[in-house]
């Protein structure tokens, strides 16, 4: 139901953030994943009627929503960064590679 507001407020972060942070980070590749995530999952919550464009936006009461935002937004979000840490750091070591064959 709100899984998708732990990755949009990361998202949200990160975009202020990211403007600070080293080109090498590729900090543009995190946004791209967490933003299309909260895209998609946005529209799938939206196409199944748990979220919609009037108040209270959401279908359910917080009660339902908070357990799922831990049980499952927290552990999407973090897998998000897991991804994108291994995205970064199979870069860097390639680039270290490259800048020995070369040299």
């Amino acid at each position: 139901m709100a899984c998708f507001l732990i990755p949009t407020a990361a998202a949200i972060v990160t975009t202020v953030v990211g403007k600070k942070v080293p080109e090498k980070y590729h900090f543009n590749w995190l946004n791209s994943m967490l933003w299309g995530g909260v895209a998609m999952l946005a529209i799938e919550h939206i196409s199944h009627g748990e979220f919609v464009p009037y108040p209270p936006f959401l279908t359910a009461g917080l009660p339902e929503v908070w357990p799922e935002m831990m049980r499952v937004g927290v552990p999407m979000t973090l897998s998000i960064f897991l991804i994108w840490g291994a995205m970064v750091t199979v870069v860097a070591i390639a680039s270290k590679r490259v800048k020995c064959v070369g040299a």
